[in-house]
């Protein structure tokens, strides 16, 4: 029975250790190449200096390497942090020396690109490079080791122990103020999902999966551990157009495909007639446009199309059956299997049907909270009240934030979200961050950071800001300064300047209401 995160892999191993398990570029692993590579990727992080429970970050591209590191740092005893490749050294400094990583694996380029952000990072002593480690920088007090040497240690330590509910990863996602916040899943969260997903999909070992989503994101990394759990292919993809998927898919003969809403919008307008291999397409990340479903549809007739919600916090909670689509193309369904989905009131009472609450998730798939954040753990992170009497410890469930309503056939609606995120391209980007980045500059006097309702990426990003005394400030000027802090998905996608302060509301605060108010107007009738 499966119960570690890296089990995934070996069981499927000893099942058929001759089937394909990755293809990159052209290059094919089997579960035998990659089970033993994961064991000897292990041996090497413990030789490294890895301890028990310890966090070991990768910050790499989709490819073969990394998917043996994730899986190796468990199999070690370890904890594996996926780091969105996009984003910049300031982020990527933050992260590591929050949840304090012991040993990163990078590339030869993107150790040049961290070099002045690794010293900052005071717990971490090693660093694994994948490719070549000729000419790259020397920085005082870090082992370098190359990929090559990691593999090929020989040493009697044995990993050390962990059960499932163990640590398994923290996966970083931005919160409605601050920083990232790290969410920690164990390895009976992960595994749970595994086997969930893959169940309602039907996933079997003859699929081959096309992942294109960040692993960093916990529904681009279900891509590797659904197919994982039941010995089927993933094929792993760096896209850089989404022309560039529908000739992977034909080439790959692809059956499954995960993406977030701006994607589909861009692939429903191209040509599928080539890529008709598909089984079975995923939605989540927000809601697919009504237009953009009836497209893949059309395009797509045989394919079976699961629209789905999820949290990082519990991975995922609810999906649409296919078949129901035609009746109820506006719902996100009904929660997935081990899971119960709630909608209860703020004093913890259940909604009447089609009555707003807020969507609370209880089960295997709840996370161990946030890492080092014992405020905002306790504020999402909440006891419910149990159905099962005569229990005396409270159950902790999720509190999403997320308003929906729920049919009296038991189909869930998705209304809007209580706190103020910026939902784009498939991120959740906080205003604060951004914000934080914008004063950095010392361009600026205030400024805000605004989601606004866009037809392709969900919403575009709005900055407002007012120049420093006596200054002038040109948007063009301030956004050239934010491209070296932020990844692409984070820019802004209007700036606006505008003299005197921003509006404010009774508590002294700026009004982001009224503020989202008036460009909402302006953004939808000049710049979208």
């Amino acid at each position: 029975m499966v119960s570690l995160v890296h089990d995934l892999i070996y069981h499927s191993a000893n099942r058929s250790s001759q089937t394909d398990a990755l293809s990159y570029q052209g290059q094919i692993k089997n579960y035998g190449e990659i089970a033993h590579a994961i064991e000897r990727c292990s041996k090497g992080l413990l030789v490294a200096g890895l301890s028990h429970h310890e966090r070991v970050a990768v910050y790499l591209e989709k490819r073969i390497e990394t998917v043996i590191t994730l899986f190796a740092a468990n199999a070690a005893g370890g904890v594996f942090v996926p780091i969105n490749p996009l984003l910049k050294p300031d982020q990527v400094r933050y992260i590591m020396t929050d949840c304090n990583v012991r040993i990163l694996v990078t590339s030869a380029e993107r150790f040049k690109l961290l070099a002045d952000a690794l010293p900052a990072c005071h717990d971490l002593h090693s660093v694994i490079i994948v490719d070549s480690t000729e000419n790259t920088p020397q920085i005082p007090g870090l082992n370098l080791l190359s990929w090559d040497d990691c593999l090929t240690i020989e040493s009697s330590q044995k990993p050390f122990r962990v059960i499932d509910s163990d640590m398994a990863a923290i996966l970083y996602t931005s919160g409605s103020t601050g920083k990232p916040k790290g969410v920690v899943l164990s390895h009976r969260n992960v595994v749970t999902g595994a086997k969930s997903v893959s169940e309602y999909l039907c996933n079997q070992p003859e699929d081959r999966i096309l992942s294109v989503l960040p692993l960093s994101f916990d529904y681009g990394l279900s891509q590797l551990t659904t197919a994982f759990h039941v010995g089927a292919t993933n094929v792993l993809m760096n896209y850089l157009l989404p022309r560039d998927i529908i000739r992977i898919i034909e080439k790959e003969n692809i059956t499954g495909l995960a993406a977030v809403p701006p994607l589909w919008i861009q692939l429903a307008q191209l040509n599928w007639s080539n890529a008709q291999s598909l089984r079975y397409i995923t939605n989540s990340g927000g809601a697919m446009p009504r237009a953009t479903l009836d497209q893949l549809r059309s395009a797509l007739p045989a394919t079976q199309i699961f629209l789905m919600y999820g949290l990082t916090e519990a991975f995922r909670s609810t999906y649409l059956p296919p078949g129901e689509i035609d009746k109820r193309p506006d719902s996100i369904g009904k929660a997935i299997p081990n899971a119960e989905i709630l909608v209860l009131r703020e004093d913890g009472s259940p909604c009447a049907p089609g009555e707003p609450g807020e969507l609370v998730h209880r089960g295997a798939l709840v996370s161990l909270g946030y890492w080092n954040d014992t405020e905002k753990t306790a504020a999402c992170f909440r006891p419910i009240i149990s159905k099962q009497h005569g229990l005396t410890i409270p159950e902790l469930a999720v509190w999403s934030g997320d308003t929906v309503r729920m049919d009296e056939e038991g189909f869930l609606y998705f209304i809007g979200r209580r706190d103020e995120m910026i939902k784009t391209s498939g991120y959740r980007v906080s205003p604060t961050e951004i914000e934080e980045v914008v004063y950095a500059t010392g361009m600026v006097s205030e400024a805000a950071a605004i989601g606004v309702p866009h037809p392709v990426l969900g919403q575009a990003i709005l900055v407002i800001a007012t120049p420093r005394k006596d200054e002038k400030l040109k948007a063009e000027d301030l956004l050239t300064a934010c491209k070296r802090h932020l990844p692409a998905f984070m820019l802004p996608n209007h700036i606006d300047i505008r003299p005197g302060h921003l509006p404010r509301s009774p508590n002294g605060k700026i009004d982001r209401k009224m503020l989202f108010q008036e460009m909402q107007h302006i953004f939808t009738e000049n710049y979208a």
